[in-house]
């Protein structure tokens, strides 16, 4: 088995991802994120854009899984080869792409895309799926790991409030591929949860990186609780 693939099991991987528009959405930041998690016992870092790559690349010594969000098109998630190539030439040992079975923009199959992507960089192929069948069918293609990220949006699956951990069983089920559970997991029990449901290992985001969302679960579950309480700037 691959060692990177082996260093993974069971165990956390941090995806440390800024929305564009958001203060910390800058190269040095997501490094020094990317730091943080690694202190906390992090295995592996997720990582968007080839400057965030590369800064955490040569800051984190951790498997890295790098992506390209691109275009407004379904699939924006490393759409093309040409992003799959700048993904891993930028330092990602795992390259994260769409892997449902939506077209390509570049008019290429999900099998081409992973089979060059493996021949002209050597790095794995991680497909974010969001179906059985969509799973099934990238380990089919020669992806390496297979991930539920895209369960809950595509138009064609449902959002759950929290993570899919009936489609991380059933692929878990369906394939030899290592199935990485990621999507709405926001607690250590859910984490817990995926493992149990048979995930190779769990990708948490949100939950750890992203501030403002944090944020906001807790200002509105205390405006929940307070509905009289105005937004008034009282310490004014």
């Amino acid at each position: 088995m691959n060692k990177l693939i082996a260093h993974l099991r069971h165990r956390l991987v941090v995806s440390c991802q800024a929305y564009p528009g958001e203060p910390m959405r800058t190269p040095d930041t997501m490094r020094r994120v990317a730091l943080a998690a690694a202190k906390g016992g992090a295995a592996g870092i997720r990582a968007q854009g080839v400057a965030d790559i590369a800064a955490i690349r040569e800051a984190v010594d951790l498997p890295l899984i790098g992506l390209w969000k691109d275009g407004d098109d379904d699939v924006f998630i490393t759409p093309t080869l040409e992003h799959a190539l700048a993904v891993a030439r930028a330092g990602a040992h795992v390259v994260a792409l769409d892997g449902t079975a939506r077209p390509r923009p570049d008019g290429r199959t999900l099998a081409d895309t992973i089979a060059a992507v493996h021949e002209l960089t050597g790095a794995l192929v991680m497909a974010d799926c969001s179906t059985l069948g969509e799973g099934i069918a990238a380990a089919a293609a020669g992806a390496d790991l297979v991930g539920t990220t895209l369960s809950g949006y595509t138009a064609y699956t449902s959002k759950q409030p929290g993570p899919d951990l009936d489609l991380v069983a059933q692929l878990a089920s369906a394939i030899d591929v290592p199935v990485i559970a990621e999507g709405r997991i926001h607690t250590p029990a859910q984490a817990a949860q995926a493992l149990r449901a048979g995930a190779w290992a769990v990708v948490v985001g949100t939950a750890i990186t992203h501030p403002s969302t944090i944020t906001g679960w807790f200002a509105s579950a205390m405006a929940d609780a307070n509905p009289a309480v105005t937004e008034a700037k009282l310490w004014l």
